[in-house]
């Protein structure tokens, strides 16, 4: 996964500026000015007591003034904020900031980072202590919450001495923007998982499994369970003995990932929206298919079409692939399914799987993206995967407790009971239709499409 590294954010780094209240009180200071309120109990009976206080608040004084001096510039503090690893989806990334303090004292830190909501549901606060002419590092903890491009502000500094008693305030420009992409680690499970299946390792070391695909590989003498449909008669007959052929998977194929983002793609299942989850899975399946060797494009569509990525294969095509689904959107009106199948059929001329991820309308007629679907099958082959929405179908298994309750059960299984139809159509019709739960979307997808090439269906 050596291409994953190119994913993580650049590391920042900027020396401090003072900010427009450079100067403060530490807590040391107030620590002690409430000790020189000793003095107000014997005042009551020697004004003398008195002096000696103001005396004592003088002498805090220019403590504070000897120590104030004694800091360091804010130029002589430097700030880097690194990652260590790509920001995705719903996974957690640890982020450290790393304090170079090039002055000759020591110096503890307090830093607040300024983080989005997007990222962490509050500011970070770090506390660290530099000594003179080294750096110290703090990390802290991000975990996404939506995908697409994100600014990170600047950070704000307050240190102290060794006597904490004077206090500085500074700022560091650490801005910079970076993109979420989808769940990475996901993807990552279901290549590794590839990776150490007997497709692939058979596949690595040129001896694939027999009779998967129709792709001729090689040829071998005849063995007693062999199809005899596969026996090379011409070679058997110059050998003088009977020969079959082998065939392995087949490669180069081309898989297109429609993606649905319109209004009801929206619709949030606990943190994450359809949308996420489609992404989310089709991250997984162009990291599977590129390395089964096929070539991957995506089209994402809403009232018109948003992102087009011409199939292809290698890494740096899979990080275009990244970079796109990071930036998917969900637009609030209803997508346009005829116009993205008609615009499939005219870049798309060769066979290819295309898989189409989406949700239904409940409406009392067929729903548009069935139609739309319907329009690929003479040419390719469709697989339909309809986001499903769990608390419906919860619902609808749910034994009604009372006549209000009556209604709403019998109203969900009318609408289970419809998705069900509409779905039969389209696997009459010849494609692969399956409407499912949306924590086991990736999962689903990635076996299906295994399951595809393994049956040659394409």
């Amino acid at each position: 996964m050596n291409y994953l590294n190119s994913l993580v954010p650049t590391t920042v780094e900027r020396g401090a500026v003072a900010s427009r209240l450079g100067v403060a009180f530490g807590g040391r200071f107030f620590l002690l000015l409430a000790v020189g309120l000793i003095w107000l109990g014997p005042a009551f009976f020697d004004p003398r007591f008195v002096q000696a206080m103001i005396a004592w608040d003088a002498l805090l004084l220019a403590a504070w003034g000897i120590d104030l001096l004694r800091l360091p510039r804010p130029g002589e503090l430097k700030l880097a904020r690194s990652w260590s690893a790509p920001t995705a989806l719903s996974v957690s990334t640890q982020v450290t900031l790393t304090l170079r303090n090039d002055s000759s004292t020591i110096v503890h830190a307090s830093i607040l980072d300024g983080v989005p909501l997007s990222l962490r549901n509050e500011p970070p606060r770090v506390e660290l202590s530099a000594p003179p002419g080294r750096e110290q590092a703090q990390s802290y903890t991000i975990r996404p919450v939506g995908r697409g491009q994100t600014k990170l502000g600047r950070a704000y500094l307050r240190y102290q001495g060794p006597w904490r008693i004077a206090e500085r305030w500074a700022e560091v420009p650490l801005e910079q923007s970076v993109s979420v992409y989808p769940d990475l680690e996901e993807a990552k499970r279901h290549t590794v998982y590839l990776v150490r299946s007997r497709q692939i390792e058979m596949e690595k070391r040129r001896s694939r499994p027999r009779g998967l695909g129709r792709e001729f590989e090689s040829l071998r003498e005849y063995q007693d369970g062999d199809d005899v449909r596969d026996i090379c008669w011409s070679a058997s007959a110059r050998r003088g003995k009977l020969v079959t052929r082998l065939y392995q998977i087949e490669r180069s194929q081309t898989v297109w990932i429609v993606l649905d983002c319109g209004r009801l793609m929206r619709a949030r299942i606990g943190a994450l929206s359809k949308l996420d989850y489609a992404a989310n899975a089709a991250l997984s399946l162009a990291q599977v298919a590129l390395y089964s060797g096929d070539r991957v494009g995506i089209l994402s569509y809403g009232r018109s079409v948003k992102q087009r990525v011409p199939a292809a294969r290698g890494s740096a095509h899979l990080r275009l692939l990244m970079e796109q689904l990071a930036v998917v959107k969900e637009e609030t009106a209803e997508g346009d399914h005829l116009q993205t199948a008609n615009r499939l059929l005219t870049d798309q001329k060769r066979r290819s799987l295309v898989v189409w991820l989406t949700d239904l309308a409940e409406t009392a007629m067929t729903p548009e993206v069935i139609e739309a679907a319907a329009r690929l099958m003479p040419r390719h082959l469709v697989l339909f995967l309809v986001i499903g929405q769990p608390d419906l179908g919860a619902l609808a298994a749910r034994e009604p407790a009372d006549e209000q309750e009556m209604f709403d059960v019998a109203a969900a299984q009318e609408v289970v009971h419809r998705r069900e139809i509409l779905l039969a159509r389209l696997r009459e019709r010849g494609a692969l239709a399956l409407e499912v739960n949306s924590k086991v979307l990736s999962t689903t997808l990635v076996n299906s499409y295994l399951q595809v090439k393994e049956r040659s269906q394409l």
